[in-house]
């Protein structure tokens, strides 16, 4: 068993329900939700002409490995309506896995932890509200 983090996004439709669906499948995949942080409004990141973010981070717990974590966010997102949009676009549902344990991994489609928490205020602050002390960063707000 692993304690993992998750970082959920929505800005399009009905961006609360979505989340919440989201934590709904996720439950149902096998992710056991230990705690969630307050749900905020962000501004987009990376391409600004869109509505709007909810953003959360959920600590959770897994019994798998990160891969089969992944598979099972990109199926959260699929079945939520996720389509291909251009990146950091607009989307129904967004499931990040910020950490996994204290594992490091960087592969090409699997980078843990999250390569863009250092550049993230709402991530940071998220995760903070749950408990998750931060290294320092470097200057590029790469762990």
């Amino acid at each position: 068993m692993t304690t993992a983090y998750l970082g959920l996004g929505s800005n399009l439709g009905n961006r609360s329900r979505n989340l919440s669906a989201a934590r709904r499948r996720l439950r149902q995949k096998g992710a056991r939700i230990l705690r969630q942080s307050r749900v905020i409004e962000t501004e987009p990141w990376g391409v600004a002409e869109q509505p709007p973010f909810l953003n959360q981070a959920i600590e959770v717990e897994w019994h798998g490995t990160p891969r089969q974590l992944l598979k099972a966010a990109k199926e959260v997102e699929v079945e939520g309506g996720r389509k291909a949009a251009p990146r950091w676009g607009p989307r129904v549902i967004d499931v990040d896995i910020l950490l996994f344990g204290d594992e490091r991994i960087r592969q090409r489609d699997l980078a843990i932890p999250h390569p863009r928490i250092g550049e993230r205020a709402f991530v940071r602050e998220s995760l903070s509200e749950l408990g998750v002390r931060f290294p320092l960063f470097s200057p590029g707000g790469r762990w």
